[in-house]
């Protein structure tokens, strides 16, 4: 997706001047299906990275920023500062992730 909106985690943008408009978050929550659940109880066995969950929350983090864009984006913002995430686990097999910051539009 092309999307003019800037996110940054710092608490300004070098050269900008901006009025705030709000806070603004995207958020999504997602498990895996049970066979790599089974997969990952058995790697939990062994030990090491369980991949199919990092992957999940690769995916949870892309999906989180981008409903936090299209959030800052109905708005009229022009970016977002101070962005961060959360995490959480929900029961066994699922995760939620926010990604929440400050939107904002360039005066000048």
């Amino acid at each position: 997706m092309t999307n003019p909106i800037l996110i940054t985690t710092t608490e300004t943008i070098p050269g900008k001047h901006y009025e705030v408009l709000g806070e603004v978050f995207g958020l999504t929550t997602q498990s895996k299906n049970v066979f790599k659940n089974i997969g990952a109880s058995l790697k939990n066995v062994v030990g090491g990275e369980i991949k199919a969950y990092t992957e999940m929350m690769t995916e949870s983090r892309d999906v989180a920023i981008d409903r936090l864009r299209q959030n800052a984006l109905a708005m009229g913002a022009d970016a977002v500062v101070m962005m961060r995430f959360d995490s959480g686990a929900i029961g066994t097999d699922m995760q939620s992730v926010a990604a929440y910051g400050t939107a904002v539009k360039y005066y000048d």
